[in-house]
């Protein structure tokens, strides 16, 4: 059933975007006619005939022809965007293509100013701004084939080696001559070595960069002995020569599922952020020296890094020179504004910046609606809330209102999460009761209508492995037994694993007060008659379950959860205060020493290397929930070590992840949905369906005012062999 549900949702939430409405013509029918003579009468029939015969030869004709196929000029391509360039092979006359330079785009989540890395904070709009600032990384996601591979755009050539003794693996990289970061100044494989250096070294982790927040971690050979500061050098990484860096990943660490994705690397100018500083390779590994090649009192310092990174105008929230196609002009802590990278070639796809100039806000849901009317935004992102989208797709569907949409499921949740080191929220019986004490049904539809779905897990609809087990996506099963043999199955036993999979194990906890009461009774809650609020005593103190319950200030989450949750565990026993807080002020609560709150409401939207084990690790900082669950974790880290390849393997750990997650709840997970993304019909080639986000989906699209053209009809013979009709 629910694999329908899954399917239907889709279906209905794609069919949106491509709605239309006709309305029926209605003719009024005289009340008397002239009686007809019957000569009149068979002169007409005679008539009919002639003309209904012409009318048949006319059709034939019709339906012989068929649009005329043009292919646009890829340099025009390139650089006026395919909608452009496709007008202009049809006779549109370049002169009257009317091009802008500025789009104002917004978003419902406020930047935080996180513009370097991810170690400071990952909240999906910093990561767009990431995404506009910093490129050519060595590794790419290619959605076409479903795995992580060198960027051609970046590399020339690349070779892997295995050791067989020792099990690690040895990535060399040729790079392509071309790459310069936005002050034209050439990058080379030392950028890509100062990198690893720099996001490894001990210096940056005492200015609070968490680098757990780096997928792998620990993967690249030397890498725990280089961050722990007992050796300056990283021996898994080599430069060779100017173009040509070798890697090491270590053996223990393999296999990994996402093995190639354990090279990603951005390059960063040494020169802004560590001026003084240069990167050595003696043969052993790079390391970090003076550049006067002085070896004492070392520049390389926190100090160092603190006067480069930090401050008003720090490289961690102004990043100055870039690699991306956008450049970074001015950030107020409000609004980001950008404009286009020069030097940047385009990625693996082709595709430039055409737009010169954007700029990135918050975008509210009480007011997006008529900015968008008002042309304050030309572009609003991630579109959640149900009235905002049905409000503008009542607009789209009237002639001539300005706007287009394009919708894609999230490959991600929002949920309340657990400060689970609380010993208010430490019981899983009490996060069990929270869960049976709250609607998630209502705050679902009530939050994105027919756009999304209640989940009962850590999982996003948009994810790969969701759509496998749902049946929404096909299973890769192997094509030979001698295939399925290097994971030691046959076919027959894959089809069967495959068809077995679903998340019927998972608990979709409902509203069920008396359930939840007697979880809170089976774990010594008392209820004290004279404030009505239960109490135990935990570890020598008495706790009394009086929560506190965080959210992002302006986000109407708060009134669903004050209808849905708090009068409910009022009648078990539990209070709960609802405090709205400042976007800016989020992480100060959630990543202080000593949380003042025992639930925070969050979202996540997941990198296609899920990687919760980093999420869940006990002695993980960065951990939202702080849970101490170390089976958990070692569900969570299985799925990594998968060997590569092995889908099912991996979908199967997925599954068992999800089950023991589900009991243990070190969050509420709350729906997964359908992203709207409403833009002004000016925007052209903004493909985001197909992207991982706007930041990437802005490549290659322009905004411009195209005059409206007719596509010539040519005999369907006339179609060159292999050609295809449009729309085809």
């Amino acid at each position: 059933m629910w694999k329908k549900i899954i399917a239907l949702l889709l279906t209905l939430a794609m069919a949106a975007g491509s709605m239309t409405f006709a309305l029926a013509e209605t003719a009024e029918t005289p009340a008397t006619e002239p009686a007809e003579t019957q000569e009149e009468t068979a002169e007409k029939a005679e008539g009919t005939e002639d003309e209904a015969e012409g009318t048949e030869d006319e059709a034939a004709e019709e339906e012989n022809l068929v649009p005329m196929v043009v292919e646009p000029d890829p340099e025009l391509v390139r650089t006026m965007g395919l909608a452009a360039a496709t007008a202009v092979a049809y006779g549109v006359d370049p002169a009257e293509i009317v091009y802008y330079d500025h789009l104002s785009v917004g978003n419902t989540t406020m930047m935080q100013g996180n513009f370097f890395t991810e170690m400071w904070g990952n909240a999906t709009s910093d990561a767009d701004v990431r995404a506009l600032l910093h490129g050519y990384n060595l590794i790419r996601w290619d959605g076409d084939t479903g795995v992580f591979q060198a960027d051609p755009t970046v590399v020339l050539s690349e070779l892997g080696l295995e050791s067989e003794d020792t099990g690690d693996r040895y990535y060399t990289f040729v790079l392509q001559d071309d790459l310069y970061y936005s002050d034209g100044t050439k990058i080379t494989a030392w950028d890509y070595a100062f990198s690893f250096l720099l996001t490894l070294s001990p210096e940056i982790a005492t200015l609070g960069a968490i680098q757990e927040r780096i997928p792998g971690l620990g993967a690249i050979q030397g890498s725990e002995a280089y961050m722990n500061g007992e050796s300056n050098i990283l021996t898994g990484v080599n430069v060779i020569a100017d173009n040509t860096i070798m890697i090491t990943l270590d053996g223990d660490y393999l296999p990994f599922f996402f093995e190639q994705a354990l090279l990603s690397c951005i390059p960063y100018p040494i020169s802004v952020i560590a001026p003084g500083v240069r990167v050595a390779d003696d043969g052993a590994g790079v390391y970090l020296t003076n550049i006067d090649g002085t070896v004492n009192n070392r520049v390389f310092t926190a100090e160092l890094l603190e006067s480069t990174l930090e401050g008003e105008n720090g490289y961690r929230s102004h990043p100055s020179v870039v690699s991306g196609p956008y450049t970074l002009t001015s950030w107020d802590g409000t609004v980001a504004e950008f404009e286009k990278n020069s030097y940047y070639k385009g990625n693996a796809a082709g595709a430039q910046a055409l737009i010169e100039k954007l700029s990135y806000t918050l975008s509210e849901n009480d007011s997006m609606a008529a900015k968008l009317d008002e042309h304050e935004f030309d572009l609003l992102n991630k579109v959640t809330y149900a009235p905002v989208i049905s409000e503008e797709q009542e607009k789209i569907a009237i002639e001539g209102s300005g706007l287009a949409l394009g919708n894609y499921p999230r490959s991600g949740l929002a949920y309340l999460a657990f400060a689970c080191e609380k010993p208010t929220v430490s019981s899983q019986a009490v996060r069990q009761a929270i869960a049976w004490s709250m609607d998630r049904d209502q705050i679902t539809a009530n939050y994105t209508g027919n756009n999304g779905l209640r989940v009962d897990g850590y999982y996003g609809i948009g994810q790969w492995m969701y759509g496998l087990v749902m049946g929404t996506s096909d299973p890769p099963i192997s094509e030979t037994d001698e295939a399925a043999a290097e994971f030691g199955r046959t076919i027959a036993q894959e089809t069967a694993a495959w068809e077995a999979l679903n998340l019927e194990g998972l608990t979709g906890y409902g509203l069920d007060l008396e359930a939840a009461a007697a979880l809170l009774d089976a774990d010594g809650w008392k209820i004290d008659e004279a404030t009505g609020l239960r109490s135990k005593n935990v570890d020598g103190e008495n706790v009394t379950l009086d929560l506190t319950a965080i959210y992002p200030e302006g986000n109407v989450i708060g009134q669903e959860l004050e209808s849905a949750l708090v009068p409910n565990l009022k009648e078990i026993g539990i209070g709960l205060t609802l405090k709205a807080v400042p976007m800016a002020e989020m992480s100060k609560w959630v990543y202080a020493e000593n949380r003042e709150m025992d639930m925070v409401f969050q979202a996540v939207n997941f990198d296609v290397v899920f990687d919760p084990a980093s999420t869940f690790d006990p002695n993980n900082a960065a951990s939202v929930t702080r849970q101490q669950d170390q089976g958990l974790y070692e569900l969570a880290a299985a799925m990594n070590e998968t060997q590569p390849g092995d889908t099912l393997g991996y979908v199967q750990k997925w599954l068992a992840f999800e089950e023991k997650f589900n009991e243990a709840l070190p969050v509420i997970p709350l729906y997964s949905n359908v992203y709207f993304d409403f833009y002004t019909d000016l925007l052209h080639d903004y493909n985001i369906a197909q992207h991982a986000t706007w930041s990437e989906a802005i490549l290659g699209a322009t905004k411009v005012d195209i005059p409206e053209y007719e596509i010539p009809m040519v005999p369907a013979e006339e179609l060159a062999e292999g050609e295809t009709l449009i729309g085809d």
